[in-house]
């Protein structure tokens, strides 16, 4: 009965997840990991997510090209 619990709290979180922002989404999935390895159940393969962009710090090039203009 313990591991229906702990199973049920996994999917819970799973559903947020799938709505939440990405720094949110991978601490409520791994939280259900953990309730996943309380459960007795084998670890879900993780979904493949694609990284965030890394910010630039500065403008790209296509800004400065042509005449200069003041």
């Amino acid at each position: 009965m313990e591991q229906e619990f702990y199973q049920g709290l996994a999917h819970r979180l799973r559903t947020l997840a799938e709505k939440a922002d990405p720094f949110t989404r991978r601490r409520l999935l791994d939280l259900a990991k953990r309730y996943d390895a309380k459960s007795g159940q084998p670890p879900r393969p993780a979904a493949a997510e694609r990284p965030l962009p890394v910010p630039r710090t500065t403008p790209p090039g296509s800004i400065f090209s042509g005449p200069g203009e003041a």
